[in-house]
């Protein structure tokens, strides 16, 4: 038995060893910027990798020479030749689409390639998008948002009105990871939602996670947002911006040292607060945001680089001398990478993440403060190892030391807080492969194995009717949960354009945001996992077909999926939400999601786009709410369906237009009424047993290029927001008509006929 092992392993280890290595960095070829996913294969074989998110890859052949084909979205394929030597080098340029293609450069001729990424992928329910794309919809007040993009895709719904939230696969708003550069941004909403946190002219890439992530992602139950922010020009420097009816921005970056660092530094404003003070009764409010995003990086040598990443923004709203509130992100990243050698890459990461509020109320009488924040610090450390081109191997160890608190109220410089700092530690270590079993069958599987302490501080402990009955004091570690989260994807390929897919994974979550309504509030409670509040979990198992036709020119993908959940958060009946022990406030149960997802898309010609339809279902079953039977989840939506379509009606002229359909929303209306010493009460009965009125609504945008010289690029977007008129539910309120027992609807609407008009440059 030894003898017939060590045989085994010499065999493995002699072809191991055979193999030669190529490794390198793939780049655009104008700026210098990192390509992320992009494709490395040697012609003629099956033999084929991805770029990490650094741009880096490893690719093994027996080959003494050939040539490597590269290609990648939004960019011309190249061949490059190659001839073996001891460890070789070959770093990669991709001119971008538009190039001349009967040039050549440096030695690389320009090819074409299909691409059929979703096809070959492992993973399931993973969308890249397309900055170029995102940038050609329509969009509220002409304001490029990406996470507004995310809510046009299936098994994606937003929030609500102008909302920046959304809702995947029937989970709550706090179940998305959005990750800026691995930095956690728990608020991505500017002006209550209306505008998100992130400025589409820093962002480079942006790859959403809904079904199967890898090992290395993890910490919400229902999706990951995995968002990377340009890295500057390393080649030249330039200015771009955009000038908006509302809003702002201004972009400028370029080389330190020529090829070796580059910076860059992007700002926007809203100027709202200026339209405010054109009117006399408004005049003293304040209504405006501003966000920053930097990034410096710096190459050392050609195995050694570092990245410096930051972003603030902060939101201010104020009514004259009554009320103050303001709130943001700041994140930082610093992260330091090292090529080992041919196979072994190596990046380190430092993370920081805050998110804060503060209210002032002004009352002459009792004027006080409530300041709230969530501080995150991160020691992050990754190796990436690929042993041959049929594996490709992650592992990872994090450790996060989580501080959070909930609301402290100052009165008159004192700290009258019911309220105190609550402190976690997380430990983290994931190990995930993609492993190329045959050539028509590929999986992704990994696991996470995760534990979260509640360290010291004030907990409690409760009765079956949520009252305090012990209040604990510890300066000891209370309570340590631990969790195993296995992933598991596999892709069948069933001929060259069509292939089927298998994933199951859990999720665990030790974050929870207590909000008791469809929309978002920067106000709304983050709490972390207690004696009491346990961390929550998620297993989902979903099945998909994808294909491509006619020469890449369409393709379609459907889901089937279900997901179960455990320890799952709501609020009791007539809660007190302002309670400062929220546990005497919760009860926890399970929850369950199903449904199915298509999407089918049109990728070349003058008219591109994409219908996308969702039919699902999601409820929770909570003793002691709802009769402790099954009830509607409050992002529960029978129906969701979206057509985009973008068409080039000349060079310098395009349209573009969005069309959206959704259920609308559960919510729990009043039954009855009743009179108690002569105030009116109303009766409630099921919990989000009853509906919004559906939602529907037409976005129309018109893109015109005024120039497009080498140095200077510029034009004029054109966007009507609803453009006809649809009076969509905000908010509808129940009432009693003045001097009678009738009852009244209210609905409140927002957005009706919302034109836009930006200017963009470019220089």
């Amino acid at each position: 038995m030894i003898r017939t092992f060590s045989f085994v392993l010499l065999l493995f280890s002699i072809s191991f060893f055979a193999q030669n290595s190529i490794s390198g960095f793939v780049t655009a070829e104008n700026s210098g910027e990192a390509i992320i996913g992009a494709s490395v294969n040697i012609s003629g074989t099956n033999s084929a990798v991805k770029t990490n998110e650094f741009g880096f890859y490893s690719i093994s052949t027996n080959l003494q020479s050939g040539n490597l084909i590269v290609s990648a979205s939004g960019f011309e394929s190249i061949s490059a030749p190659f001839e073996i030597t001891s460890g070789q080098k070959i770093n990669l340029k991709l001119p971008a689409l538009g190039s001349e293609k009967e040039k050549e450069i440096e030695g690389v001729t320009i090819t074409a390639t299909k691409r059929l990424n979703k096809v070959n992928s492992a993973l399931s329910g993973v969308e890249k998008l397309n900055i170029q794309t995102i940038n050609k919809l329509p969009v509220l007040l002409g304001e490029r948002d990406f996470v507004k993009s995310l809510q046009y895709l299936p098994g994606v719904k937003s929030g609500g009105e102008g909302q920046s939230g959304f809702s995947v696969r029937g989970g709550n708003l706090d179940q998305n990871m959005v990750l800026l550069d691995d930095a956690p941004v728990y608020n991505i909403s500017h002006l209550m939602g209306f505008f998100s946190t992130f400025n589409s002219d820093a962002i480079k890439d942006v790859t959403f996670y809904k079904g199967s992530a890898p090992a290395q992602f993890g910490g919400r139950l229902s999706s990951v947002v995995d968002v990377k922010m340009n890295d500057g020009n390393n080649k030249k420097f330039g200015v771009s911006g955009g000038i908006g009816i509302i809003a702002s921005r201004l972009n400028v970056e370029g080389p330190i040292q020529k090829e070796k660092s580059s910076f860059i530094i992007s700002g926007r404003r809203t100027y709202a607060d200026l339209f405010l003070k054109m009117d006399k009764e408004y005049k003293d409010n304040m209504l405006h945001f501003y966000d920053l995003n930097a990034k410096f990086n710096y190459k050392f040598t050609e195995k050694d680089q570092i990245f410096v990443s930051g972003y603030f923004g902060k939101d201010v709203l104020g009514i004259k001398n009554e009320f103050g509130l303001d709130w943001g992100n700041s994140t930082a990243t610093v992260r330091y990478n090292r090529v080992l050698n041919d196979k072994w890459f190596s990046n380190t990461s430092m993370i920081y993440s805050n998110y804060n509020y503060n209210i002032d109320i002004k009352d002459n009488a009792n004027p006080f403060k409530i300041k709230s924040n969530i501080k995150d610090y991160n020691f992050k450390q990754e190796l990436q190892f690929s042993p041959n081109n049929e594996n490709s191997w992650r592992f990872g160890a994090n450790a996060i030391y989580h501080t959070i608190k909930p609301g402290e109220i100052f009165n008159n410089k004192t700290n009258n807080s019911d309220t105190e700092r609550k402190n976690g530690f997380e430990m983290i270590l994931y190990a995930g492969n993609d492993w190329k079993a045959t050539e028509n069958l590929k999986i992704n599987y990994g696991v996470r194995l995760s534990s979260f302490s509640v360290l010291k501080g004030t907990y409690y402990e409760l009765n079956d009717q949520k009252e305090v009955i012990n209040t604990i004091k510890s300066d000891k570690t209370i309570k340590t949960y631990f969790n195993v989260e296995p992933r598991f994807s596999a892709n069948y390929k069933l001929n060259e354009n069509s292939s089927v897919k298998l994933a199951y994974a859990r999720n665990t979550q030790n974050f929870h945001l207590i909000n008791n309504s469809v929309a978002t509030s920067p106000t709304d409670r983050w709490v972390m996992n207690t004696n009491i509040i346990k961390p929550e979990i998620a297993d989902q198992i979903s099945v998909g077909y994808v294909k491509n036709f006619k020469d890449d020119m369409y393709e379609f993908g459907g889901d089937i999926y279900y997901k179960s959940m455990k320890n799952q958060i709501d609020y009791k009946d007539n809660a007190q939400e302002a309670e400062p022990i929220i546990e005497t406030q919760l009860l926890f149960g399970k929850g369950r999601a199903y449904g199915l997802e298509m999407l089918l898309r049109k990728n070349k010609g003058k008219f591109t786009g994409w219908m996308s339809y969702t039919l699902s279902k999601t409820e929770k079953l909570i003793e002691g709410v709802n009769n402790n039977t099954w009830y509607n989840s409050r992002y529960d939506r029978t129906h969701d369906f979206t057509v985009v379509g973008m068409y080039e009606l000349t060079r310098k002229l395009s349209a573009s237009a969005l069309w959206t359909f959704q259920t609308g929303n559960a919510v729990t209306f009043p039954s009855g009424k009743y009179l108690i010493n002569g105030e009116m009460l109303w009766y409630y009965t099921e919990r989000n047993a009853y509906r919004m009125p559906p939602y529907h609504r037409l976005d129309v945008s018109l893109n015109w290029i005024l120039s497009n010289k080498k140095r200077w690029k510029s034009e004029l977007v054109f966007g009507v927001y609803n453009a006809y008129g649809r009076q969509n539910p905000y908010m509808i309120d129940f009432r009693q008509k003045p001097n009678s027992n009738e009852t009244e609807v209210v609905q409140i609407s927002l957005f009706r006929y919302v034109p836009s008009i930006t200017y963009n440059f470019k220089f």
